[in-house]
């Protein structure tokens, strides 16, 4: 049962915050969120919800306004952001996960501090399985085959690789993740790696990153994925969200990794032709 202490009015900043609660069956303690937490999470419209700035740019005043007891914010963060969220007064919870632990403890947290530690216990349960049932399909399926090599891409400009979530995600659908994740690199670099399968997964631009262009764009007509119609746009929130949404993100993969496994889910987009052009030749 939830201690009269738990926090009733909670703000979140960010979209994994009210993901989380929304799947642990707390979605009604959430008074004050982003307009991308409305997008993604479709209960919020049964009653109205104030609508801030996320961890990115928010305000002090924005926050007293609403007056929560409790506000949640992840990364990214702008440091001004987190000074004008303490400024504020509200408790805040800030959370930086980089990894799929850390994920399942973000969960855990939430879900203790709105007291439904059962129920955080029973998602995180749910992810791993899911996971792990993903892993196995593909271990007694594709055994010793090829793992493609996936470039995934969180940013286009400068180029920065997904998440170190991401590439554990990559792994587990049976791919190679190539780069050092969440870190920038080179256009150039990239196609020294000859990816098999480019992924594109911009935050905040949902599913509407320019495939096309961007192969033209970085020369990389000449990539095994581009060659073979191997490019793909994974919606933003299925994979840089960090809560139970990764596991919409994980089905996408698992399709643009090994797609005579699985059937094409909701949330990707693939360039299935892709010009030619006279490149340098590239590692096979």
């Amino acid at each position: 049962m939830p201690s009269s202490h738990s926090p009733r009015r909670i703000a979140c900043l960010q979209p994994s915050a009210t993901v989380i609660l929304s799947t642990v069956g707390e979605i009604d303690r959430v008074v004050a969120c982003t307009k991308y937490c409305a997008d993604l999470v479709p209960e919020l419209s049964a009653q109205p919800r104030s609508i801030l700035h996320d961890s990115w740019t928010s305000t002090a005043n924005e926050i007293i306004a609403v007056q929560p007891d409790l506000v949640i914010a992840s990364v990214p963060y702008q440091e001004k952001a987190v000074i004008e969220i303490l400024k504020s007064g509200a408790r805040f919870l800030g959370l930086a996960p980089r990894t799929l632990a850390d994920v399942y403890s973000d969960v855990a947290l939430i879900a203790g501090a709105v007291g439904a530690g059962d129920r955080g216990e029973q998602v995180i349960a749910c992810m791993k399985c899911k996971i792990e049932e993903l892993r196995e399909t593909i271990r007694a399926k594709a055994s010793g085959s090829h793992r493609p090599r996936v470039f995934c891409e969180e940013w286009g400009q400068p180029l920065i690789a997904s998440q170190p979530w991401v590439a554990e995600l990559v792994e587990a659908a049976g791919g190679h993740f190539l780069g050092i994740p969440g870190k920038q690199i080179s256009v150039q670099e990239v196609v020294q790696m000859n990816p098999e399968v480019v992924i594109a997964a911009w935050c905040g631009a949902g599913d509407r990153v320019p495939l096309e262009k961007i192969i033209a764009d970085r020369h990389w007509r000449e990539t095994r994925a581009a060659q073979n119609g191997r490019v793909y746009c994974i919606r933003d929130e299925h994979l840089n969200t960090p809560a139970p949404t990764l596991l919409r993100g994980c089905e996408a993969l698992a399709f643009a990794v090994h797609p005579e496994l699985f059937p094409r889910p909701e949330g990707i987009r693939q360039i299935t032709a892709v010009p030619s052009s006279t490149g340098a030749n590239l590692p096979a």
